[in-house]
């Protein structure tokens, strides 16, 4: 794929830490130019700082993707400077984890407001652009989409509806030479899954250590996935190798998904 993505344009939600900016950085060592989007700027100026070290220095776009404004901000910088859109990488969201009696209403409000709302309404901005360049969505979801743990009801709740609307939009894709996928990553070495390990642990009423030596027992996995496994696999469905796959998602998790699929 070496210089395959020279002279496009990536935008990254949630593309300043962990899976976001690991796919960052896969894309811009292909030559791409790189757009990050979320909520802290000390965040992105590390991110940006790593970015520029291997490829073209990326715009990065501050701002709560919660909200409609923060969501056309993004847009309108990315328009603004670049005037197009090949790749729009759906990746920020976060859901809290916890004993379902306990979690507020806010929490649901607020993980559907990120991860759900946020990834619609990017992908609604920037199609037009990617029709143009006959592009790609990715939508970075999460295992959960596929099965149920009931300390974990707003992410999984968060991640089929995702799932289901990137199946949905990858029909309109079909018909606007836009390819639409997912990825499903398993439990992953970032900041956000040891967060995620100590919420359900004190849900569990168990210690943050037995509570990851039991997940490690029972997943039956060589090893935890990595932010690196989710880039390669990003930057595969977004070349032209991948061109007829549509519609798909793919899980990464060392083959822990139960199920056929």
């Amino acid at each position: 794929m070496s210089g395959e993505f020279k002279d496009k344009v990536v935008v990254i939600s949630g593309g300043s830490r962990g899976i976001g900016r690991s796919i960052a950085l896969a894309f811009a060592r292909e030559g791409a130019q790189t757009a990050l989007a979320a909520s802290s700027e000390p965040n992105l100026a590390a991110a940006a700082k790593a970015v520029a070290a291997v490829g073209p220095a990326p715009l990065t776009i501050a701002g709560d993707l919660r909200k409609p404004e923060g969501c056309e901000q993004v847009y309108k910088a990315v328009n603004d400077r670049f005037h197009r859109c090949d790749v729009l990488i759906n990746n920020a969201g976060a859901t809290r984890a916890g004993n379902f009696l306990e979690l507020p209403d806010d929490a649901w409000l607020d993980g559907f407001a990120l991860k759900f709302f946020g990834a619609v309404r990017l992908t609604r901005l920037f199609w037009p652009l990617l029709k143009n360049a006959r592009g790609h969505v990715v939508s970075i979801i999460g295992g959960a989409a596929r099965t149920v743990e009931p300390e974990f009801l707003i992410g999984g709740s968060v991640n089929a509806a995702s799932t289901n609307f990137a199946k949905g939009l990858s029909k309109l894709g079909m018909r606007d030479g836009v390819n639409v996928n997912a990825i499903h990553p398993g439990r992953t070495a970032t900041e956000r899954t040891e967060q995620l390990f100590r919420q359900r642990a004190a849900a569990l009423g168990k210690s943050y250590e037995e509570f990851v030596a039991s997940v490690v027992a029972e997943s039956g996995a060589r090893q935890m996935t990595t932010p690196e496994d989710i880039a390669e696999l990003a930057l595969f469905l977004c070349s032209e190798r991948a061109r007829q796959i549509q519609g798909t998602a793919i899980g990464v998790d060392g083959g822990t998904t139960p199920g056929l699929y």
